[in-house]
């Protein structure tokens, strides 16, 4: 009840407590909408037993043969079914872990559930996907503004209760330039109250200033520069960064490259998601936007 979601998804998940039956569930969308806190929230409510394995830190064959078997295996201790988290499971090989679950899924389907979540169901085989009920974090822009708002609170909320002083416009910019990504808030807002208050001073991300300096240097084809500015700035997303330019390409490019710059920016993007070193990967981009663009 306490978890900040639209109405819909929230019925959803409220029935399955209120049944007391949790099914094997698939939960995606994008990072920080509450995936895994919504699957604890109902297995805590529930009092069940239950572990999380985080699929991108411990997702080969032996997690499963050996962490999940040995759990899946065992009676609960407190009754009822059990049930296993798989955080980001679509890091999972696709090839043979993702296989081995469900097998795994069908040996002990009479003690235990599985819960994954994930950013890219497209990414979790269709077997997987048949034994689950896929679900996907998806916020209707008519209720966009409404579960902000009560995110807002929220925040405004626990930085009371922990004595920290803010200025709330300052935490109603940061909802609002990382909604939906809560864990993204959170995590912004306890680095910064580490200082005791929370004010205008801390908002660091992509001023339009700056934006305009990063583009002054691809129109200058100035790779040096460019370079230097994303070491810089390494503390924004690069997600943000490839939004921003896309949602400039129209003004900042001639007609003739919009399609060709979105078409990059599209495939970075999908590169971000699984890169070693963001950095690269954002100087590659910029590279050739900047050798493919024509500017106005």
């Amino acid at each position: 009840a306490d978890c900040i979601l639209p109405a819909d998804l929230k019925q959803t998940f409220q029935t399955f407590v209120d049944q007391q039956n949790v099914p094997n569930l698939l939960l995606s969308g994008g990072p920080g909408v509450g995936k895994t806190s919504i699957a604890k929230a109902m297995l805590t409510q529930l009092e069940c037993d239950y572990i999380t394995i985080n699929g991108s830190l411990s997702g080969n064959i032996d997690t499963l043969r050996n962490d999940i078997q040995q759990f899946a295996s065992s009676v609960s201790l407190a009754g009822g079914r059990k049930y296993v988290i798989l955080d980001e499971a679509d890091y999972l090989n696709p090839q043979s872990t993702q296989p081995a679950l469900r097998n795994f899924m069908e040996e002990f389907s009479k003690n235990c559930g599985f819960i994954m979540t994930c950013n890219f169901k497209n990414r979790i085989i269709e077997p997987l996907h048949s034994r689950c009920s896929v679900i996907d974090f998806k916020i209707p822009n008519k209720a966009k503004p409404k579960i902000a708002a009560a995110f807002f609170k929220r925040t405004c909320d626990m930085l009371t209760t922990e004595g920290i002083e803010f200025d709330q416009k300052v935490v109603a910019e940061l909802v609002q330039r990382w909604f939906p990504d809560w864990r993204r808030v959170l995590n912004e807002l306890q680095r910064y109250s580490v200082s005791g208050s929370i004010d205008s001073g801390i908002l660091t991300n992509i001023s339009d200033e700056s934006f305009k300096t990063l583009v002054s240097f691809l129109k200058d084809k100035n790779f040096t520069e460019m370079r230097k500015w994303v070491g810089q700035n390494l503390d924004t997303e690069a997600h943000v960064l490839m939004r921003n330019l896309y949602d400039e390409a129209s003004t900042i490019l001639k007609p003739n490259s919009v399609p060709q710059i979105i078409l990059i920016i599209a495939e970075y993007q999908h590169k971000a998601a699984f890169v070693a070193d963001q950095e690269i990967n954002t100087v590659a981009c910029l590279t050739e936007i900047m050798a493919e663009a024509e500017w106005t």
